[in-house]
């Protein structure tokens, strides 16, 4: 069988915080959701992941699954029902994101599982605009998986140094799925990220 090669992302910049005293946490017949009165929670996208501070039971990242409202997320991991008391306030840090889905050799049948990463990074030398953070493919033997099916492929993670561009890796496994994950630290600058991320099978 010929190869393939999959787009995983294009271009992806960080999103600016989103802080409210109204945010909750609600939990609704095992459906786990961030919602707000006022607060605009819709610049979010699936896929993105966001940290969260200020909570007493929930601060940590969370990946949306989906948005459906201007005022309400759902998400993957479990949540702890929690009520906004009206004066704390709560962030909303755009800490990354991750890909789509694309089928791994695992999903062929094919017998050598040889995959090729290639991350395309916006570093223009400015520090508080370049892209710092992680890259890294996760795979997954699921068939239909969860978001606790996928794990990190440890030999693909690349850490910015903020002046490579291109970094590409080779990677071996009878994955059925493959996706990549992006952690940003520059949380607190203009956090560019991704120009493309590409990947060959």
């Amino acid at each position: 069988m010929a190869q393939t090669s999959t787009t995983l992302s294009g271009q992806y910049a960080h999103k600016t915080d989103v802080t409210g005293t109204d945010i909750s946490f609600v939990v609704t017949s095992g459906v786990y959701k961030i919602t707000s009165t006022s607060t605009s929670l819709n610049k979010f996208a699936v896929r993105d992941l966001i940290t969260i501070s200020g909570t007493t039971n929930n601060n940590k990242t969370f990946t949306v699954k989906t948005v459906t409202s201007e005022n309400e997320l759902i998400v993957e991991e479990l949540v702890t029902a929690e009520a906004s008391d009206g004066s704390t306030v709560l962030t909303l840090d755009h800490a990354g994101f991750v890909t789509d889905k694309a089928k791994g050799d695992g999903y062929y049948s094919k017998p050598d599982g040889i995959h090729t990463v290639v991350y395309s990074l916006i570093n223009r030398g400015d520090s508080t605009d370049d892209f710092l953070g992680t890259c890294i493919m996760q795979g997954s033997l699921a068939t239909t998986p969860t978001e606790t099916d996928w794990f990190n492929i440890s030999e693909t993670a690349y850490t910015s140094d903020q002046s490579t561009i291109t970094s590409s890796f080779n990677f071996t496994g009878n994955f059925v799925w493959v996706r990549a994950k992006v952690t940003c630290t520059n949380l607190t600058g203009n956090g560019a990220m991704i120009r493309s991320i590409l990947i060959n099978n």
